[in-house]
């Protein structure tokens, strides 16, 4: 674990545990942060993919249980929590998506549930689980996936992609061409400004839901952490009201990103 200043705390939370090719051609993790810099674009945040990978993993295992354990007559409490969260999820995308379309409903619900409980790991002590990976020998360790910009990046692109899918197989690549290029202004003059102009409004989709998601939760996190530096005294006065008030604020922040992404596939479904 860190020590010494302040600064070298926040930085030690902060950094990622990467694995790379190193500055001496062998592949390994990096142990220091001047290391995991220099491993550049090939390099992977073992524990941001292993985390969203874990939990992606528990959400399916929950509802599986929940599926084949369901009871019409006697519904028990892990059925009720699972029915809940799909017919509210279900009622949002009924009332926001202006189409048909069975496949929305199940991506909203997995976007909503994964990416909340990758918020909902900023609420584990800022030290317990970088505690623990070090006594297995890992120098550095981010337990909550979308502090990590590559995370949310990596969920952004990934609705680009199905929005870009989506609007091709209802609309055929001829209309989604005609959405690029011949809107808002109907004239073959303005092809060339429709094009840039909703070219630069479709990618800036999957940058805005990744940095609305990245600054939020990393936030949160460096207020956890600044907290975790004062006496054990006051960061119990601190740390419960703001664990508290984040739980509102990572719900929050998965709700936007789910609802910003339907909104987004109803857009594209429509005819203009």
């Amino acid at each position: 674990m860190a020590s010494g200043s302040a600064t070298e705390y926040i930085t030690h939370h902060l950094q990622n545990l990467v694995f790379g090719r190193k500055a001496d051609g062998s592949w390994g993790i990096a142990t220091s942060i001047e290391e995991a810099s220099a491993m550049g674009f090939f390099s992977v945040n073992v524990d941001t993919l292993g985390v969203s990978f874990a939990l992606g993993a528990l959400f399916c295992l929950v509802f599986y249980l929940a599926a084949r354990k369901a009871s019409s007559e006697v519904p028990g409490t892990l059925q009720n929590l699972v029915e809940s969260v799909i017919e509210f999820v279900d009622g949002l995308v009924k009332e926001s998506f202006h189409g048909k379309n069975k496949l929305i409903a199940p991506f909203a619900l997995t976007l909503f549930c994964w990416i909340f409980l990758m918020n909902s790991m900023k609420l584990i002590p800022v030290d317990f689980v970088p505690y623990i990976a070090y006594q297995m020998g890992l120098e550095y360790f981010k337990v909550a996936p979308t502090t990590d910009v590559n995370a949310t990046f990596g969920l952004s692109i990934s609705v680009l992609v199905v929005i870009v899918g989506f609007a091709i197989s209802m609309k055929g690549f001829k209309g989604f061409m005609a959405d690029l290029t011949l809107h808002p202004f109907n004239s073959k003059f303005m092809i060339p400004f429709n094009f840039i102009l909703e070219t630069i409004s479709l990618l800036a989709k999957p940058v805005s839901l990744a940095l609305r998601l990245f600054g939020n939760m990393y936030a949160g996190e460096l207020i956890f952490i600044l907290i975790a530096l004062l006496p054990f005294w006051a960061q119990w006065t601190l740390s419960l009201p703001w664990a508290i008030f984040h739980i509102l604020v990572i719900t929050l922040q998965a709700f936007i990103f789910m609802m910003l992404t339907v909104v987004y596939l109803s857009l594209v479904a429509e005819n203009h």
